[in-house]
């Protein structure tokens, strides 16, 4: 099925379809790992006067990159994170065989996550413009910490053995972390 619109797909452990346009006007669709290309045709073709719109918008008024949100773009991402995170987290902690307390999105200039003695984690929603693997890094950084509550040898072991590549993930951090405070500029359903 043909669109009016170029798209990315990128798959993921995530169980529902999503579409995410950037500031600059790209189209991603979040789908989950075995969703069929058709299904992914039929939710486009619903959302895409959605999808022109807000395409069109950006073609037009590119956005400076360091526009404040409003409330209500902000409650949208931290919506959109929780949805990711939640997913994310169940989804590993299986894997790691560890249990979790509750899950909170905050917005915290210091830190992309956090996890308390209790078991309970903390993540920072601005992630959400990052690469999903560093997504994933975060969330198995966070989960790890409920077998060692430190950042030792044995921490980092638990880390690797899910994540081979997270001290790339650490370096894209490192690098590209003060550039997702910039961002804001996309929309997403």
């Amino acid at each position: 099925m043909k669109h009016p619109f170029t798209y990315e797909i990128i798959y993921s452990s995530r169980k529902t379809l999503a579409i995410q346009i950037t500031a600059e006007g790209n189209v991603k669709v979040r789908a989950p790992q075995n969703c069929p290309k058709s299904s992914i045709d039929r939710f486009l073709k619903e959302k895409e006067a959605w999808v022109l719109k807000y395409v069109d918008k950006a073609k037009q008024h590119p956005q400076p990159s360091s526009q404040p949100l409003t409330a209500g773009e902000r409650n949208h991402y931290i919506k959109i994170a929780r949805d990711i995170f939640a997913q994310k987290t169940s989804y590993y902690a299986s894997i790691m065989h560890v249990s979790y307390g509750r899950i909170s999105i905050r917005e915290q200039k210091t830190r992309w996550g956090s996890c308390s003695s209790k078991g309970n984690l903390n993540y920072n929603w601005r992630l959400i413009f990052a690469p999903e693997e560093v997504v994933d890094y975060i969330v198995v950084h966070e989960l790890a910490h409920r077998k060692e509550m430190n950042h030792s040898p044995a921490f980092y072991a638990i880390v690797e053995a899910i994540l081979p590549n997270y001290k790339a993930c650490q370096k894209w951090l490192r690098e590209n972390g003060g550039a997702l405070w910039n961002r804001g500029g996309s929309k997403g359903v």
